[in-house]
């Protein structure tokens, strides 16, 4: 069988998990093609692009599954994570990290002038928390938050204009990062270790749950992190250098 011909057998079987998320038969097409296309060879993945590869000759119905058609994308959020664990297996690590989206407009929900590493800069963009499973064998996403700031959620009316619940409020990035640990490892995701950048690496609170929900983590922390204990307060960078030779152990990454 070929490459392409296994790919396509997957992405059937996937879909039969997840065919009943959806109530009618022609949003199960229509999902199905969308996935298609995002999978496959279009130049750019915007409505009409993917609409020509699916063969459908407007992106209309594509464009009403994603604006107005009625499905749980949480409940299909929790059939994907589930797959992803028994596909890949036990043993893998959690990995939490945030991108942004750049944006042109002003109504796409979230979107704001803000700093994203997409560009290096100060953006208008959206950003988006994510969570990832990996294994030895592959990898995936698994999870995924909107980031809303203040200026969103501090305007109810611009919120529902923009079909955010009224119930969502501000959330920092590292607290929609913990609310995707805890939400993983609840529903039995099979992470042995979690790991992030020193955005959330620095977060006290976020290294306190992961102590607390009994799991590993590796994190990042910005040098000038502070290490506080009853004999004082130390930069890490100075912990580091004033460390002797013999509290270091060199392991091989290959």
């Amino acid at each position: 069988m070929t490459e392409v011909g296994c790919w396509a057998d997957e992405l059937e079987s996937v879909f039969a998990r997840v065919a009943g998320r959806f109530a009618r038969a022609d949003l199960r097409w229509r999902m199905r093609d969308y996935v298609r296309g995002l999978l496959g060879q279009a130049a750019r993945k915007n409505g009409w692009q993917l609409a020509e590869w699916a063969g459908h000759r407007t992106p209309d119905g594509l464009q009403r599954l994603m604006n107005s058609s009625v499905w749980d994308a949480d409940a299909l959020r929790d059939d994907v994570r589930a797959y992803v664990g028994e596909s890949l297996g036990p043993g893998g690590v959690l990995i939490i990290d945030d991108t942004g989206f750049i944006k042109k407009g002003t109504t796409s929900a979230g979107v704001s002038r803000q700093y994203t590493g997409t560009s290096g800069k100060i953006d208008n963009c959206q950003i988006g928390v994510f969570a990832a499973y990996a294994t030895r064998s592959d990898r995936a996403l698994v999870d995924r938050e909107l980031y809303l700031p203040k200026a969103w959620t501090s305007d109810r009316d611009r919120c529902r204009a923009a079909k955010i619940p009224d119930e969502r409020g501000f959330a920092t990035k590292g607290e929609l990062a913990r609310d995707i640990v805890c939400r993983c490892l609840a529903t039995g995701l099979p992470a042995t270790w979690v790991t992030a950048d020193e955005a959330y690496g620095q977060d006290w609170h976020f290294r306190r749950l992961l102590e607390q929900l009994d799991i590993g983590y590796v994190v990042a922390v910005p040098k000038s992190q502070q290490i506080k204990s009853l004999a004082g307060i130390w930069r890490i960078d100075q912990l580091i250098e004033d460390a002797p030779a013999d509290a270091w152990q060199r392991l091989s990454c290959g």
